[in-house]
């Protein structure tokens, strides 16, 4: 819900529309079984000017339940039925993925071998901005954001990181505050700003 709301703050579109992925294993035949099951889900959150954030936290709530209800029915078949002509450089429903790791890491381990974690970066973003939420054994969460470079700079999306941080510690703080009056920008942000824009020598 925050991140719907921010990317709402950002762009003023009545919907946002945010990927995310799910196991696929909600039958107990196919929970044991070794394979690639993971389907995309499509949470769609509307907004208005007059809506408080528990508000869409109970919208987005109601969504998710509906699209798990409906989880097994593959993505390729929702874009046939919902988006018969595509634009092949553009990802159909959404454009932004975000993913909630829930489940612990699991650590392999082979007899005679010793593993380590690399963690690696391929190059590619697959979306326009994708996020990923995992929390660590002490209860803190954590987030990464891959982006794709030739939309976004380096320092744009650590300004979003910041933005996102101050409206998720706004909401955890008021839930019941409007989200369009939710602050994005620090209090010393906002000075320097102001700042700026008061500063009228001519050089």
């Amino acid at each position: 819900a925050a991140f719907q709301a921010l990317l709402w703050r950002y762009t003023g579109q009545d919907s946002i529309l945010v990927g995310t992925p799910t196991a696929a294993r909600s039958q107990m035949e196919i929970e044991n079984l070794i394979g690639f099951f993971v389907n995309t889900l499509v949470f769609r959150a509307d907004f208005a000017s007059d809506m408080t954030f528990r508000e869409l936290v109970r919208q987005v709530r109601e969504c998710a339940l509906e699209a798990y209800a409906h989880q097994d029915v593959p993505f390729e078949k929702l874009v046939e039925e919902l988006v018969p002509q595509r634009l092949m450089n553009t990802t159909p429903l959404f454009q932004v993925m975000f993913t909630f790791q829930n489940i612990p890491k699991q650590v392999f381990q082979i007899s005679g071998l010793e593993m380590e974690e690399l963690e690696f970066e391929t190059g590619i973003a697959k979306f326009d901005l994708s996020v990923e939420a995992f929390e660590d054994d002490e209860k803190r969460f954590h987030f990464r954001f891959e982006y794709n470079t030739d939309l976004f700079e380096k320092r744009t999306i650590e300004k979003t990181i910041e933005h996102f941080r101050n409206l998720v510690n706004a909401a955890l703080s008021n839930p019941d505050e409007l989200v369009s009056m939710m602050p994005l920008i620090a209090s010393r942000e906002r000075e320097q700003i102001v700042e700026q824009w008061n500063d009228t020598a001519v050089g």
